[in-house]
């Protein structure tokens, strides 16, 4: 166990928090918007508009919410690797 003054993670830079703050409110935000498509036409293989916009949204969200998770994970682990290195000068060579 690692006593509380060793850190494990380096300085966060906030560009990657910011991007997934942006993706995931625009992926809750967008399909709540509901004048945006509460309308009959167009029509897609005789689904209205309305029923085929928001099956619509599922997979978009779905890479939303992939992109997000991996800008996160990816941060992490440079965090941890910055700490890592610093620690054990050898190990990062």
């Amino acid at each position: 166990m690692s006593s509380p003054d060793v850190p494990t993670r380096g300085p966060a830079r906030p560009g990657p928090y910011i991007i997934t703050g942006i993706l995931l409110t625009i992926a809750v935000v967008v399909p709540l918007y509901v004048p945006a498509y509460s309308m009959d036409e167009p029509r897609l293989a005789g689904m209205p508009f309305f029923y085929w916009y928001q099956m619509m949204w599922i997979p978009i969200t779905s890479a939303l919410v992939g992109i997000s998770y991996w800008l996160v994970g990816k941060e992490d682990r440079r965090r941890r690797d910055s700490v890592r290195v610093a620690t054990n000068p050898e190990e990062g060579k």
